[in-house]
């Protein structure tokens, strides 16, 4: 099983924005790295996004805060290896609309609801469960 490692405090900090977001939700993107066997994710930074959608139970990062976040992560000699958000009256899995709109191949998203956060990455069309340790 794909593993994702998270520091606690980047965990409160995604659960804190989950709870300020509400009724709609919140978003970022994750920056880190992939271990050469590709089995574990690192997150070693939030960035935080604006959310554009319209409508309270989606989420669209905007494209400044994308292409700031990218740069960012560049400079620290990362990557963008994933994205968060929260589903405030849901459950923290993919929901279909996540489904309809995920299209980056091995990347990590993490899902926040009820003051849970729960770990997936997409892969080959599909999601699949990733373990999620600090």
């Amino acid at each position: 099983m794909t593993r994702a490692a998270l520091a606690e405090g980047l965990r409160a900090q995604i659960l804190g924005e989950a709870r300020a977001a509400r009724p709609g939700e919140c978003c970022g993107l994750l920056e880190g790295f992939r271990t050469p066997s590709g089995d574990e994710f690192r997150v070693t930074a939030l960035h935080p996004a604006q959310n554009l959608a319209p409508a309270p139970d989606r989420f669209e990062i905007a494209p400044e805060d994308h292409i700031k976040a990218f740069k960012a992560a560049r400079a620290n000699r990362h990557r963008l290896i994933g994205c968060y958000h929260s589903h405030p009256n849901g459950r923290a899995e993919p929901s279909a609309a996540d489904r309809a709109g995920a299209g980056e191949e091995d990347f990590l998203w993490l899902i926040a609801a009820d003051d849970r956060l729960e770990a997936f990455v997409y892969r080959r069309g599909e999601f699949s469960g990733a373990s999620l340790a600090g």
